[in-house]
């Protein structure tokens, strides 16, 4: 018998979950350091509207 819906034993939800988890955190990384190359690139390093633009200069100055 079922109390307000809960089952004795639980449906899993991190076992059949782990792939999509998995997939969304290397997509989250890789996005993110393509990303971080755009930004970098030459391009758009001495744009003005980049928010990294000072960041950038004084790194290429070192």
């Amino acid at each position: 018998m079922a109390f307000l819906g809960l089952r004795k034993w639980p449906t899993p939800v991190a076992k059949p979950m782990w792939p999509f988890i998995a997939a969304s955190g290397l997509t989250f990384y890789l996005v993110s350091k393509m990303q971080d190359a755009a930004v970098k690139s030459p391009e758009f390093a001495n744009d003005p509207k980049n928010p990294y633009a000072e960041q950038i200069a004084r790194q290429s100055h070192h």
